[in-house]
């Protein structure tokens, strides 16, 4: 049976950002206030991304092997929603980014320095998905059809 599953890694890694904008909305003070206007489009944006735009990297190592089966037809249903739904994916990393500056301001105004790297983490994030990731989401979704119309 194929993974259709978001990898593991990245998974993990919006659980932890996800985990650090919850300790900074604990915080208190405009630090809480900036982070739940963060919160407000970063969490359904996580949750979309992991239902559509990034299981498919789950074939990947598979795909690589070189093993096509036709169950993975599945994934195209979640690639050409992606292509699809991608400009509305970096339009919520716009915003998403645009509300950091507020962020950024109450941290460094609140002296809470582990929260410091927060704005950064995010932006590289980000940019790692638009630059990388969806592309590849894409690609697998593209290969994968011109590889099981052969079959």
């Amino acid at each position: 049976m194929p993974n259709f599953r978001t990898p593991e890694l990245l998974r993990r890694k919006h659980q932890e950002l996800h985990e650090e904008l919850l300790r900074a909305i604990d915080s208190g003070g405009e630090l809480e206030k900036a982070a739940k206007l963060i919160e407000e489009p970063l969490y359904p944006h996580f949750m979309k991304e992991e239902e559509f735009a990034l299981p498919p990297l789950g074939l990947l190592a598979t795909i690589a092997e070189g093993k096509v089966d036709p169950e993975m037809r599945d994934v195209l249903t979640m690639t050409e929603r992606l292509k699809k739904e991608m400009p509305g994916l970096i339009e919520d990393h716009l915003e998403i980014v645009q509300r950091l500056k507020h962020f950024d301001d109450a941290v460094k105004a609140e002296k809470k320095v582990e929260f410091s790297k927060f704005t950064e983490k995010i932006s590289t994030h980000a940019q790692m998905e638009e630059d990388v990731l969806y592309p590849a989401s894409i690609l697998i979704g593209e290969y994968l059809q011109e590889k099981l119309r052969r079959c």
